[in-house]
Parts: C-alpha cells; structure tokens; sequence
C-alpha cells in the first residue's frame, strides 16, 4: 500500500475514518487533501453515520411508540460498521447503496 499525506498507508487511514464513525470521518477529510481512496471512505463514514445518528436520535426520543427500530438502527450500524472498516482495511472501495455514489461525488467536491 502506498503512503497518504497523513504519513500512514491508505488501507490504515481508511479504516481509521470509520472508527469513531462520522467524527473519524470529518478529522480524517479534514486533514487528507489528497488521496481519493482514503477520502470517500470518510465522506462515506461521514454520511452513513451521521444518518444512522440523526436516526436513532429520532426514534430513540421523539417516537416513543417505535421503540423497536432505535435498537435495530443500533445492530445495523454496528454490523455495517464493522463491514465497512474490514472492507477498507482491504483495500476496497465498497460503496454503500446510494450513500457510496453520493460520498464519492462529495469527497471530491470537498477537497477541491
């Protein structure tokens, strides 16, 4: 693997945009300027957990009455949190349904 501007190697720095979810997310896209790889990956952190965030907000306080789906949110992020960061680890750009085109487009909007 090649080295980022952040001094690591790619498939690392990857992997470190999702750790904390959209909060490794936005560091990491804040501070790599350059790699495409290591950016959609935080654009994708960034998007994907932030939803999942906004999500269980909403059903965890405001719906009460669907206080089912907050613990289903909280399962399906974890799993797709642990996907994403095997996936990245290895090197692959995985693309999440809608979220991947869209945090592809906005990595590159961002960083320019």
């Amino acid at each position: 693997m090649t080295k980022t501007s952040l001094g690591i190697d790619k498939n690392i720095a990857a992997l470190l945009s999702y750790v904390l979810g959209w909060v490794s997310g936005l560091i990491i896209i804040l501070i790599e300027k350059e790699d495409d790889f290591v950016r959609f990956h935080a654009m994708q952190s960034i998007v994907t957990f932030g939803a999942l965030t906004v999500l269980n907000i909403l059903f965890g306080t405001m719906f009460m009455f669907f206080g089912f789906i907050g613990p289903l949110i909280y399962l399906a992020g974890i799993v797709l949190w642990i996907w994403l960061m095997i996936k990245a680890y290895q090197g692959e750009k995985f693309m999440l349904p809608v979220v991947g085109e869209r945090a592809e487009r906005w990595a590159k909007k961002f960083g320019k």
